[in-house]
């Protein structure tokens, strides 16, 4: 039995979530709740849930406080949040469930089997601090799901991602590739424009990583473990934009018109 806390400062928000697990999610009990951020972090201390529902705004502060204040992280965190941008890239960086109120059970019942799925392969602790760095824009690694477990990835480790229908491969620098199931489109959202760049349908690289460009109708560019990617006409005047601002180090804001 997953033992699992809500932590919402509206009563009516700590009742629906409870009615949905009720219904919908087996093998889920509702252990206790709490409607602050020091009331949170004391029902940890004395519940130890395996599962907290953590509510991002909070009368006397936010859910990331109570990940700060509490000691033993010995448990999975899923947000919920009213608000479709807060943090929403930070929790895709760190592999962070979310859930956008008002909660809808289908995606309450994808997140509890994700819980059930992936909460043994990686401690808690590091996702949190991938969290952090990435609220203090500061990304320097990302969480992936994979086939295997989660993996953590340095950044400026991946050489490029490649769309392989439904899932992305990431190729990564000591030439081992990673199976992610999940589109390339979503990491092209989350992934800093300043570092990837998306060339193709099928291709995102990291500029660092581009030893050479060939001129062409679109293009293409080697890479530094010598693969060969084709860039298409529609995105090569973005990418040619972007390798200049690399190579003058110009904010990524000041974008070629």
């Amino acid at each position: 039995m997953i033992r699992a806390l809500i932590i919402d400062d509206e009563i009516k928000s700590q009742a629906t979530l409870n009615k949905l697990l009720e219904k919908y999610c087996t093998g889920v009990e509702v252990v206790g709740f709490a409607n602050n951020v020091k009331s949170g972090v004391e029902a940890i201390h004395d519940l130890s849930p395996n599962l907290v529902f953590l509510d991002i705004s909070m009368p006397d502060g936010d859910g990331f406080e109570v990940l700060h204040q509490v000691q033993s992280r010995n448990f999975e965190v899923i947000f919920t949040t009213a608000y479709n941008d807060y943090a929403i890239k930070a929790f895709q960086f760190s592999a962070l469930h979310y859930l956008l109120k008002p909660i809808n059970y289908i995606e309450l019942q994808n997140a509890v089997a994700r819980y059930k799925q992936n909460h043994k392969t990686i401690d808690l602790n590091e996702k949190i601090e991938v969290l952090f760095e990435s609220l203090n824009k500061q990304n320097k690694k990302i969480i992936l799901p994979t086939s295997n477990g989660i993996r953590v990835v340095e950044l400026n480790k991946i050489i490029r991602c490649e769309a392989d229908s439904s899932y992305t491969k990431f190729y990564l620098e000591d030439d081992s590739v990673l199976m992610v199931s999940k589109v390339l489109s979503s990491f092209e959202g989350i992934l800093p424009p300043n570092k990837f760049c998306r060339v193709h349908s099928k291709h995102l690289v990291n500029l660092n990583f581009i030893s050479q460009y060939i001129k062409g109708r679109g293009g293409r560019i080697m890479l530094s473990n010598g693969k060969e990617i084709e860039v298409s006409e529609s995105r090569k005047k973005d990418f040619l934009c972007r390798l200049k601002e690399l190579a003058h180090y110009l904010p990524i804001e000041k974008k070629c018109k």
